[in-house]
């Protein structure tokens, strides 16, 4: 028998007549699996094994049989209380005698004789209540794993920070010394600050004290914003993402902001959970009554056993030995709840370990009047955005394609380029309104690209954006001079960055979509 299926049946011990033997076919006709212990020393040798109940002859409960099997009682785990059955005489039944039972705890009498269906009830109650035991126990471990897992990641920025600190105190530190540690305590209080917005997210959402922010949503701008969102690790991991979404809208009522955080979490657990340089995919599906995201990647995949857990709480632990991924397991969790928020729901898929995993997040999609009456997915009619060409230069490919995909769903006229020089060149062949320029470009460095597109005629009147990882006082001052005329942060404000577009393009300030 398997090791698992130890626990889950009951030993019988009845060491004298043939109760044992006839209690044991009638188990096994009702498919209960168990064991029958003629000794009391193969009975304790079989209990250490596990056992989900046990059956015992009142006859068998002599003074030996108490004080061992007490023993073992006393000492069970927290979360166990081994079920008893005492097939008891009438006589042992009196309430005189029922206090020797208290030693063997979870106890209950069975009065002689008993009928079959009698026995088999009492058995799979017991065996019930056992499952339960067994469900506590795992969530215990988790629990354990959990904790053992947030003093991890809570010490990790401390350290630095405590590092930062310390060097902060030494006279003789010079300016450029102490903005990198400023920067450094920055992002390290930044991470803790996310890793406990998490666990308050998740503690909201699960007492029900969320409340969506519906509206009217194009489902594929949903899966614009995620990907943006999960930018920084794909491209720190080097994963290369594939978008597939149907060219037509598909609307969905929902909160924003939380289908946004829905996606992105699926996508940030198959970043994190595939070997860097791994394959990811996105996929907006839609039919008649639904849309569904299916986020895809060739990971560590999941045994069969995960695929029931994944989207429980403290789950993470058994991903991973290294903790190399960091987090605290608590991002599936936190879907599986805001999905059924969003009277949607979500499945896991994978086909074992190192074969990739498969989620899918499936939502009611709005009927075809609702849709009629949507308003424009980003706020901006076509007609308005169709005035400004832009020209997109990032010599990351991805991230220059994702940004041009969400400027044209948009309404834009797009062109994406990824270097400085392709960048000269797109501008002599058809002059842009907007320039958004990458400012760590490997050929020229984007505020040389911006001066030499200020020293063409044509571009004179071009707006300028810079687009970098560097937001200090004199990063911008840097830009300012080379002819920008704005500065955004990656990852990029999209909420702003449209509002911008929307004044260069004379029209005012647009009705734009939340975006995190």
């Amino acid at each position: 028998m398997p090791e698992a299926a130890l626990e889950y049946r009951i030993l019988i011990h009845a060491p004298v007549g043939k109760d044992a033997r006839l209690i044991a076919e009638l188990f096994g006709r009702a498919g209960i699996d168990c064991g029958v212990c003629a000794q009391l020393d193969q009975l304790m040798e079989e209990l250490g094994r596990g056992a989900g109940a046990l059956l015992v002859a009142d006859e068998a409960i002599t003074p030996e049989f108490l004080r061992a099997v007490g023993h073992f009682v006393e000492h069970q785990q927290g979360w166990s209380d081994l079920p008893v059955l005492v097939m008891s005489r009438r006589e042992a039944a009196s309430p005189g005698l029922q206090h020797r039972y208290l030693e063997l705890g979870n106890v209950s009498l069975l009065e002689r004789p008993a009928q079959g269906v009698t026995l088999v009830s009492a058995a799979q109650s017991a065996l019930r209540a056992r499952r339960r035991q067994y469900a506590m126990r795992e969530v215990d471990q988790r629990k354990d794993e959990f904790l053992a897992m947030l003093g991890h990641e809570l010490r990790n920025p401390l350290a630095p920070i405590r590092a930062a600190s310390d060097l902060l105190r030494l006279p003789s530190l010079g300016p450029e010394r102490i903005q990198q540690t400023s920067e450094i305590i920055s992002r390290q209080v930044k991470h803790m600050t996310g890793l406990i917005d998490d666990l308050l997210d998740l503690s909201r959402v699960s007492r029900g004290l969320v409340t969506l922010d519906e509206t009217l949503l194009d489902a594929r701008q949903i899966v614009t914003a995620a990907v943006e969102q999960v930018r920084p690790l794909v491209d720190a991991r080097r994963h290369r993402v594939t978008i597939q979404m149907p060219g037509e809208a598909a609307f969905v009522h929902g909160d924003q902001k939380r289908l946004v955080q829905i996606v992105a979490n699926v996508l940030n657990n198959a970043a994190k959970y595939t070997p860097e340089g791994g394959e990811i995919g996105v996929a907006l599906f839609a039919d008649e009554d639904t849309v569904s995201y299916v986020v895809s990647d060739n990971g560590i995949g999941m045994a069969p056993h995960m695929i029931e857990h994944v989207f429980d709480m403290f789950a993470q632990a058994e991903r991973s030995s290294d903790r190399s991924q960091g987090g605290l397991g608590i991002g599936l969790a936190l879907v599986r709840n805001l999905v059924a928020l969003h009277g949607g729901r979500v499945a896991a898929y994978s086909e074992g370990i190192g074969k990739g995993s498969r989620f899918t997040v499936t939502l009611p999609r709005v009927e075809d009047a609702a849709r009629e009456a949507a308003p424009a997915a980003h706020g901006l009619a076509p007609a308005q955005a169709q005035t400004l060409h832009l020209l997109v230069v990032d010599d990351n490919e991805d991230a220059g394609q994702m940004l041009g995909m969400y400027l044209e769903m948009a309404g834009y006229r797009v062109t994406v380029v990824q270097s400085a020089r392709a960048a000269l060149d797109a501008v002599r062949a058809d002059t842009p309104d907007v320039c958004l320029l990458d400012i760590g470009l490997p050929d020229i460095d984007g505020n040389e690209l911006a001066r030499q597109l200020r020293q063409m005629p044509h571009m004179a009147s071009a707006t300028l954006i810079a687009i970098t990882g560097y937001g200090q006082e004199a990063d911008r001052a840097r830009t300012a001079a080379a002819g920008f005329d704005h500065h955004f942060v990656k990852p990029v404000d999209m909420q702003a960055l449209l509002a911008v577009l929307a004044g260069e393009g004379g029209l005012g300030e647009p009705t734009l979509p939340h975006l995190p």
